[in-house]
């Protein structure tokens, strides 16, 4: 069960959140997880701040059921870079990605 938390300071219409998430649901095998499970979320317009300074861009955190590779985070970055870079118009060197496995993981009254 992966889920990515996308918070992303430029505001997309409906058209560009469904792109974006169909292709994330197209990256995630870099991951070794199926887009059966996938979970997006999409904040945009959204605020942040760098040093003190308002920024451009987008912080994306990947939480995984399980344990992720450094190899397998470093592809999926570079393709979460690309999709954002061609669907929401935030470059790379704007965008901050963060993985976390997590090892018990809820659903439907019970744990993974």
């Amino acid at each position: 069960m992966p889920f990515i938390d996308c918070r992303i300071t430029t505001k997309l219409t409906e058209e560009k959140k469904e792109q974006l998430k169909a292709e994330l649901g197209r990256a995630i095998p870099l991951l070794h997880k199926s887009e059966t499970y996938l979970m997006v979320g999409i904040a945009d317009g959204y605020d942040l701040w760098m040093g003190g300074a308002k920024i451009s861009g987008a912080y994306v955190g990947v939480s995984l059921f399980g344990r992720e590779s450094r190899p397998d985070c470093e592809k999926m970055t570079a393709a979460i870079c690309d999709i954002l870079s061609r669907v929401a118009d935030v470059p790379g060197e704007g965008v901050y990605v963060t993985y976390r496995g997590v090892e018990n993981w809820g659903w439907n009254g019970g744990l993974f």
